[in-house]
């Protein structure tokens, strides 16, 4: 059906990240579809119309292009932005160190954090909708002049107002659901679907069968964040109106029952994921009941409240809530890295990760960092909008007749942790790139007097520049130092946990520290103001960024880049992270290549990111298949970015369990030019005891980047610098296929 003659042999190429085109891959200008679809598919030239660009004389090369999946439907929606910290908040866990999950304690902690994410999500569209608007603008003239929009609501009594507001976060949740569940309509029916999905935090590897099948644990943990996001809102609604309408007693049961729904929610997310479908739906059936139960209740409660006072501060309860998540966040953070390194201390005297085994702490205050970023940047500037332009503070008090507009002093905090930690972060970058540089450029010029011994006086310009080159290369080695310092000043950032829960702001602390109208205050307050306006500018740039995604396809593949390195993990921890692709591309590739092999030898051909969906398809394939398949590898980050990053799925001993399970038929190209990839095996002082085979010392190919610095007498100007692509122009590319394909029959 796609013209491959039995016992002909098949170059399959995978490509890497940023959705670049068929005709790129196989590097010819007419290419057709021979199987897949328009989200992902499988592509060869055209017949009759030339051969692929690098082809091997009897060896078919046919692309596998998947970069629609991330690059194309996902990433035109400006909204998929919002779904970032929960991306991040679902990457934490794949960081996490090697061994064995005691009790499955990493795998909670991420979970409850995430929890946390949701619950940040729902506080700030409360804070925007109840308290900003219906608790502090609309009983004030001031505030609501000029906007009929709002004015309306003062003819509400207080209680069916907030009860009206309210609905606007219940949609809000419904509109993140829709998102996160848009694009996996096209990862459906690619997985396997009798296989049961890994339990978050265990130690299932690549090659198990239902790794990427993540539908069921997906679909209970979309129920339990919703209900969790929908009993922080019944918390915050009932802790806004009074007990009037229905009684004290009445009121209490039902902020009982709303607090217990919270709790119902959180032991859920300590649990593992129910072992069986029956009870999956029993436990479903029960959180459904019990949200749409006390959700009515407390809009009820709400509307039949009445005319409750308002006005006087803010919404009742919504300080402390919001204090009470960023205090849980600061203590899972803690207690995160504390059994993160308690790990990696246990892992062995030879495991000795990127950023010290913290991947996973650093992810997750990542996804807290970015969580806030987004949620003071809605809040403050809902407040500063509505209050004119002026954002109140005890230095600058609004008049009596505008009201009281003040976000929660945890986001005050907040501001000024991201304004503290983005410098820190600057300074860090810049001091870790000029103390690394003398190292880095040593490195490269024994590279370049190795590979150049000989070079002419006239190229001295050239051969520094091929020295810069590859120093410049090798600063993603140095960025550990950065993402170290991150958590420290994250973690620092914990101590203002105390001052949230009483109700102290930065400027109230300065205020009481250097007197009243003091400069402190003054410059506390400046300070404050220029953090929220830094971190709102960073969002508000992101925003734009993917407003351009709808225009502009250049646009679209850079943003694609995002998704493609973070959405590559089964979502285990965030229910509404976006989906992975892997979930499609992986069984996908799986089953091509099975159809495949089954007629030759196939050369499955991963560049950079595409490498690792090679390795991850080969982990999955059938004994009986893997005889006729081989694997090239080039400008992988195999080994130099994923073995250090995710240590217990893509480490040591995976890779050569990789090599071990296709005999040991692989070849990876690198370059020392190229930022990216790097050798898998870089030497036995490197290589776990059990990478002993003298075989793997054979995989890695060490490419010469220029080729030669002087010009070739048929050219008119030197080789270039080709850093990270392209790789299939090369001879020793072909010498590999060949190789590969031999060793295959």
């Amino acid at each position: 059906m796609d013209g491959t003659p039995a016992c002909d042999a098949v170059e399959l190429r995978v490509h890497g990240v940023s959705g670049v085109t068929a005709e790129r891959i196989l590097d010819h200008p007419i290419v057709v579809r021979v199987a897949g679809d328009t989200h992902a598919g499988f592509f060869r030239p055209r017949p009759g119309s030339g051969v692929a660009g690098g082809a091997t004389p009897g060896v078919t090369v046919e692309a596998y292009h998947w970069g629609s999946l991330t690059a194309g439907a996902a990433v035109r929606s400006a909204s998929m932005l919002l779904l970032l910290p929960f991306m991040l908040g679902n990457l934490a866990i794949w960081l996490r160190p090697p061994g064995q999950d005691r009790w499955g304690l990493l795998g909670v902690l991420c979970r409850l954090l995430a929890g946390t994410l949701t619950a940040t999500f729902v506080l700030a569209i409360v804070g925007v909708t109840l308290d900003l608007i219906g608790w502090q603008c609309v009983p004030y003239p001031g505030c609501r002049a000029s906007r009929p929009y709002l004015a309306w609501l003062y003819t509400l009594p207080s209680g069916p107002r907030l009860a009206l507001l309210a609905l606007v976060p219940l949609l809000a949740l419904r509109v993140v659901w829709a998102i996160g569940v848009r694009s996996a309509r096209a990862f459906e029916g690619f997985g396997p679907s009798s296989a049961q999905p890994p339990a978050p935090g265990q130690t299932e590897g690549l090659k198990d069968a239902g790794f990427w099948h993540d539908e069921r644990t997906i679909g209970w943990l979309r129920q339990v964040h919703v209900a969790l996001g929908v009993g922080t809102l019944n918390v915050s609604l009932l802790a806004g109106i009074s007990p009037g309408g229905v009684g004290v007693s009445g009121h209490i049961v039902q902020f009982v029952a709303a607090v217990g729904l919270l709790v119902f929610c959180v032991v859920l997310l300590c649990l593992p994921v129910p072992a069986t479908t029956a009870r999956t739906r029993r436990l479903l059936r029960s959180v459904w009941t019990a949200t749409a139960g006390v959700s009515v209740l407390c809009l009820g409660s709400a509307a039949l409240a009445g005319a409750a006072p308002s006005g006087s501060g803010k919404l009742p309860g919504y300080e402390g809530a919001a204090a009470g998540v960023v205090a849980a966040q600061g203590v899972l953070l803690v207690v995160l890295t504390v059994v993160t390194y308690a790990r990696q201390r246990t892992a062995g005297a030879h495991a000795r990760h990127f950023l010290r085994g913290l991947g996973t702490p650093i992810m997750a205050a990542s996804a807290v960092s970015v969580g806030a970023a987004f949620t003071a940047t809605l809040v403050y500037r809902t407040a500063d909008a509505l209050d004119h332009g002026d954002i109140p503070d005890p230095i600058r008090p609004n008049a009596s007749s505008l009201g009281p507009l003040e976000p929660p002093v945890a986001y005050w905090w907040a501001a000024l942790a991201g304004l503290t930690a983005l410098l820190v972060g600057a300074a860090a970058a810049s001091a870790t790139l000029l103390l690394s540089r003398q190292r880095r450029r040593r490195l490269a010029a024994r590279v370049v007097e190795r590979d150049y011994p000989n070079a002419p006086a006239q190229e001295q310009n050239r051969l520094r520049l091929v020295r810069e080159t590859i120093a410049r290369s090798r600063f993603t080695e140095e960025l550990g130092p950065v993402l170290i310092a991150f958590l420290v000043i994250a973690s620092l950032g914990l101590v203002t946990v105390a001052l949230d829960l009483i109700g102290i702001g930065p400027t109230q602390l300065a205020a009481r520290l250097g007197g009243h109208g003091g400069a402190p205050a003054v410059v506390a307050a400046y300070v404050t103001d220029a953090g929220v306006w830094v971190i709102s500018l960073l969002v508000i740039c992101l925003m734009v960024l993917g407003f351009r995604a709808y225009r502009s396809s250049q646009t679209r593949r850079v943003v694609a880049v995002l998704w493609d390195l973070g959405t590559f993990w089964p979502r285990t921890v965030h229910p509404f992270a976006p989906p992975s692709y892997a979930a499609r591309t992986v069984p996908e590739l799986a089953k091509r290549v099975t159809g495949l092999a089954a007629r030759g030898p196939v050369i499955l051909s991963g560049h950079s990111h595409g490498s690792v969906l090679a390795a991850a398809t080969i982990l999955q394939l059938p004994p009986s298949v893997l005889s006729r398949v081989s694997l090239l590898t080039y400008g992988s980050p195999l080994r130099r970015t994923y073995a250090r990053l995710y240590p217990a799925y893509l480490g040591p001993q995976t890779l050569c369990d990789l090599g071990e399970r296709i005999g040991w038929r692989w070849r990876n190209l690198w370059r020392d030019t190229d930022p990216i990839s790097g050798p898998i095996f870089p030497g036995a002082s490197d290589a776990p005891p059990s990478c002993a085979d003298p075989a793997a010392d054979d995989v890695d190919l060490r490419l010469r980047d220029p080729r030669s610095l002087t010009i070739d007498p048929a050219d008119t100007v030197p080789p270039p610098l080709e850093r990270h692509w392209p790789y299939h122009t090369q001879a020793a590319y072909q010498a590999a296929v060949r190789e590969l394909t031999d060793r295959s029959r």
